[in-house]
């Protein structure tokens, strides 16, 4: 369990001091000692399953962050190809051989429109796994030589390694919770389709707010990667309290309102077990299992945190399972309408129980989240009686 006087952990905004963007702004350091260049040196992700490129950490010096930001890979055959035969690829001019083309990719016209003229690209393997691809890029025209390349070939093993070592981590964890979950049948009141809608609607609303609230990328996918485990303390909430239809006598809420400290029990034991304290990820997930709960107006548990003490990480968390419990049928209740759904969210952060900021990102792309909520439909609501 969390202790009263590591609440300090809680601070919005609050980070690792070894993040792994903090550690590739010391290896662009190191890199720029070698080939002082290279302006900026990126990572993005690559999520199989929407055949998706992420952008996810990056050092960058002189431009304006490419933030937020994601694309189909199949979309770009030079970088499909580039991953099939596992090559690189130097562009000595950006401007001359990728500026002024009609419907090229936002990413592209970012280099062009923030002055890029060189760039070497990478992707990054972990066996036969594509984990994504690293960007080296440059403010001065043909700044990757052959002779430059070699010499930074073992930086971009370095990173390989890093990330490789950084989602094997992570990943490990969220396995280890989610089997947690299901030995205790978690998944009869909470299942995987509202999981993945959570996870899905957050890294949402914080993709839409990150220039606005300076959230950068690695923060976002811990988020959508530990969302999903918010609620993982109702495994030691008992089953007549948990599966209970009807509405909750005051000791059965007050048993429920534990789930919060048992989620943060389980995720210290984890975090012990497997040695996981140096995770940067373990700070977001820490605070969205501590604090998902808590209000903006001092009036949620366990804590009655107010303010600025509530961490962004759970706010989001907080939108999405509200949003979404809204709008789920259930043994004990029906879907609420669409319209009622978003009043009532407009309600609670009216009253300062919902931020108000997160709550408007959600109703601008309401018609994508429908859409995600019919991409991951629960069961029949009968399975769960």
């Amino acid at each position: 369990m969390i202790q009263p006087d590591a609440l300090h952990l809680l601070e919005v905004g609050g980070r690792s001091h070894d993040s792994l963007s903090e550690r590739l702004a010391s290896l662009h350091a190191q890199v720029r000692r070698v080939v002082p260049a290279v302006d900026r040196i990126a990572c993005a992700l690559y999520e199989a399953d929407g055949d998706e490129l992420v952008t996810f950490v990056h050092s960058t010096l002189s431009a304006e962050p490419l933030r937020a930001y994601r694309f189909r890979l199949s979309d770009s055959q030079p970088l499909s190809e580039l991953v099939a035969r596992r090559g690189e690829r130097v562009i000595d001019d950006i401007q001359v051989e990728l500026g002024g083309g009609a419907g090229q990719h936002a990413h592209t016209q970012w280099l062009v429109d923030q002055g890029y003229r060189s760039s070497y690209t990478i992707p990054l393997f972990d066996h036969a796994r594509l984990l994504g691809l690293l960007f080296f890029d440059a403010m001065t025209p043909g700044a990757f030589s052959p002779l430059v390349c070699e010499r930074l070939r073992p930086y971009a093993n370095l990173v390989a390694l890093l990330l490789s070592q950084e989602l094997t981590t992570m990943r490990m964890l969220v396995g280890s919770i989610k089997l947690a979950q299901a030995f205790a049948n978690l998944r009869d009141i909470e299942t995987g389709s509202h999981l993945s809608r959570i996870s899905s609607y957050t890294r949402w609303m914080a993709r839409r707010l990150a220039a606005q609230r300076n959230w950068d990328d690695e923060f976002i996918e811990h988020v959508f990667l530990f969302s999903p485990l918010h609620d993982i303390g109702k495994v030691g909430v008992p089953d007549e309290i948990l599966l209970k239809p009807g509405r909750l006598e005051p000791h059965e809420w007050r048993e429920m309102t534990t789930h919060v400290t048992k989620g943060e029990q389980i995720v210290e034991e984890m975090v012990a077990t497997f040695g996981l304290e140096h995770l940067p990820g373990v700070q977001v997930l820490r605070q969205i299992v501590a604090a998902h709960h808590e209000c903006l107006d001092g009036s949620g548990y366990p804590r009655g945190l107010r303010g600025d003490e509530v961490p962004d990480a759970a706010r989001l968390v907080a939108v999405a399972d509200v949003y979404d419990a809204l709008r789920s049928e259930r043994p004990y209740k029906p879907a609420w309408p669409l319209d009622t759904t978003l009043a009532e969210l407009r309600r609670l952060a009216s009253r300062g129980r919902l931020d108000a900021g997160i709550v408007e990102a959600l109703i601008a792309d309401v018609d994508a989240f429908e859409a995600l909520r019919q991409r991951f439909q629960d069961p029949d609501p009968a399975s769960h009686a």
